[in-house]
């Protein structure tokens, strides 16, 4: 029997209702395979494996980038009230939590990552009542809200920072990274230079190289040091000079964003992502090896994942994460897999870290937009298996392919396939059926691709500034650098959300602070809402898969095919159950051995009926 992908849902629902397997496409059973599939005795292992599960283990979670989300206000930029109208809509895709991007008073000078005020919603978000009824008619639905904490670092208009600056003597003195030039004689001048820094009272532009306490180069580019005319020092700041760094070593700021975070536990938040979180702990304050014609080293290299960094996150844990539900998942870039066992699980600081092995794979592990890497499937597949493995017998792992920093994904990992909406289904059964906790970011259940605009002024992230600088400092065309841009910029992400072909994509009746993507008029929600064909439909069917299916949440992980450059295909299990992915990753047909397959049927796929052992191009299924 055949369905459509409507009646497939219905059948599929009813299956979680029921706890029964059900034979949905067109598929054909693997040779010797029955239609029945696993046993119940076999689904009932699974079922009680799931039941072990904590809940942020066994949801699927949506990361909203407020800003581009919806504009209740016709302001051009969206609020909280956007998100709160769209909970059914986010429902509707078997979303447990929603992850904000920051909505914390802020200069917005990063769009939130700059933060002013731990305890208040910035107005153009809305109002701490509107933050409040989200929580409240989010949990209505069993969602969850989760924040995004920035510990690393405040803005430079915090008033915690403003106290810091003043002087040497002040309560807050020590709350920042503080050091004195490594030359006097060479700084003296400096207050008199001119350019945009971190208040009025600081000046960078023109200090003398040797006058800088380390030649570390902050993240975005230039020096990672600003001098503050009030102190006679410098601060440290791992990204913008208007972004200075938190010092952890004192007690007295680590106990106040303990209580920060206590403070929205206990608004109802659900858990927090971590930003940033492998820069809070600094080494000793030395020269790094030079590694451009800047002079200067990278801080990431100097920087990430210092030892003694896991005593500061256990103390976060046992201060604001002890004897609640609540999960924690540290952006934890930096962190190799071998050792997220120190990271995640009972022993760890976190229930689950990002970490970005796999979606540095097309820059070569770099993150130097202009220097892409020739990268194949097998190091995309590797890099997953690698995270998986590492967090098998401890730990649980985020999947995701896309957040507010990365590119889309139909473009990041098929930056060739001419079928957009086939390549985003692809990725998306991947995304949904690994071992661990999907991440989904806006658009991606649309398929939303990278835009491609004709000038750097079109740009409004800072880091894609920097890297298109960057590449022309290195030598590359104009059209090179923009090149670069194109395919990385993190603007490709935050593109306002496509919920109609009216005017806008429907996201705002004012200027939106971003264009909208060119194909808003074909490719939105609404439209995809009334095809069955869509990419959001195909969403919403895999949502109901792994609802349905308990080995999708609760089985172990085995890559199998590892040496295929055309297929990622991976095995689920628990006790008896089974289940197995098989994703076409070209636009070609491809045979498989299908004896992984023996006693399964297909339960979800692509391109409708189909023979087991072969893939159509950019097709994928789901076999159990």
């Amino acid at each position: 029997m055949t369905f459509s992908n409507i009646s497939r849902r219905s059948a599929l629902q009813a299956m979680a209702g029921a706890g029964a397997l059900l034979v949905l496409g067109g598929c054909a059973p693997a040779q010797g395979g029955s239609a029945g599939g696993a046993t119940s005795a076999a689904s009932q292992t699974a079922a009680q494996a799931r039941e072990s599960l904590k809940w942020w283990q066994d949801i699927i979670v949506y990361e909203a980038y407020p800003k581009s989300f919806l504009d209740t206000e016709g302001q051009g930029t969206g609020t909280i009230n956007g998100i709160t109208e769209k909970l059914d809509y986010l429902a509707s895709l078997g979303v447990g939590a929603i992850w904000l991007t920051p909505v914390y008073r802020s200069p917005m000078k990063d769009n939130g990552y700059d933060v002013a005020d731990y305890y208040d919603i910035d107005p153009r978000f809305g109002t701490m009542a509107d933050f409040e009824r989200l929580v409240s008619e989010a949990g209505r639905r069993d969602i969850r809200i989760v924040m995004d904490l920035v510990m690393n670092h405040t803005s430079n208009e915090s008033a915690w920072f403003q106290e810091s600056s003043s002087s040497r003597d002040n309560d807050k003195a020590d709350w920042y990274i503080w050091r004195d030039p490594a030359d006097v004689d060479a700084v003296a001048s400096t207050a008199d230079a001119a350019g945009a820094n971190a208040s009025a009272d600081t000046a960078s532009t023109g200090t003398p190289a040797d006058a800088y306490p380390t030649n570390w180069r902050s993240i975005f580019g230039g020096p990672a040091w600003t001098w503050c005319e009030a102190r006679q020092q410098f601060y440290l700041h791992t990204f913008a000079d208007f972004q200075p760094d938190l010092n952890w070593e004192c007690k007295a700021m680590r106990e106040e964003l303990f209580r920060m975070a206590r403070f929205w536990l206990d608004k109802g938040v659900g858990g927090f992502r971590i930003d940033a979180v492998t820069y809070i702990k600094k080494p000793e304050f030395e020269n790094g090896e030079p590694d451009a014609a800047d002079g200067m080293s990278g801080i990431h290299a100097a920087t990430a994942n210092t030892p003694g960094i896991l005593d500061f996150l256990h103390e976060f844990k046992r201060e604001v994460l002890a004897n609640t539900d609540a999960f924690a998942v540290g952006e934890a870039n930096g962190v190799p897999s071998d050792q997220l066992r120190e990271w995640v699980g009972e022993d760890g600081v976190f229930d689950m870290i990002f970490e970005f092995s796999h979606i540095l794979v097309p820059l070569g592990g770099k993150e130097v937009w202009h220097e892409p890497a020739d990268w194949k499937l097998t190091d995309l597949k590797a890099a997953i298996t690698a995270s998986e493995q590492s967090t098998a017998e401890s730990g649980w792992y985020p999947i995701f392919f896309e957040n507010h920093d990365q590119a889309r994904s139909v473009d990041q990992f098929m930056p060739n396939a001419r079928d957009k909406q086939a390549a985003a289904k692809t990725l998306g059964c991947v995304l949904m059926t690994l071992r661990g906790t999907p991440f989904l970011y806006q658009g991606e259940e649309l398929g939303m691709g990278n835009v491609a605009w004709p000038s750097i002024d079109y740009y409004d992230d800072i880091s894609s500034h920097n890297q298109y600088n960057a590449a022309l400092e290195a030598g590359k065309s104009e059209e090179e650098a923009l090149a670069g841009v194109h395919a990385h910029s993190r603007d490709n992400a935050r593109t306002p959300m496509q919920w109609d072909d009216s005017a806008n994509a429907g996201f705002t009746t004012g200027e939106p602070w971003l264009p909208v993507h060119d194909d808003y008029e074909t490719s939105n929600a609404e439209a995809q809402d009334a095809d069955p064909n869509s990419v959001l439909s195909w969403y919403r069917d895999l949502a109901e898969l792994r609802r349905a299916l308990p080995v999708l949440a609760a089985g172990d992980y085995r890559e199998l095919m590892a040496e295929s450059e055309q297929v990622f295909a991976f095995e689920r299990t628990c006790g008896q159950d089974r289940a197995v992915v098989l994703a076409n990753f070209t636009e070609e047909t491809v045979s498989y051995d299908a004896s992984p397959a023996e006693g399964l049927t297909c339960m979800l796929g692509t391109h409708g009926p189909t023979e087991l052992g072969v893939l159509r191009p950019l097709e994928a299924v789901v076999l159990a």
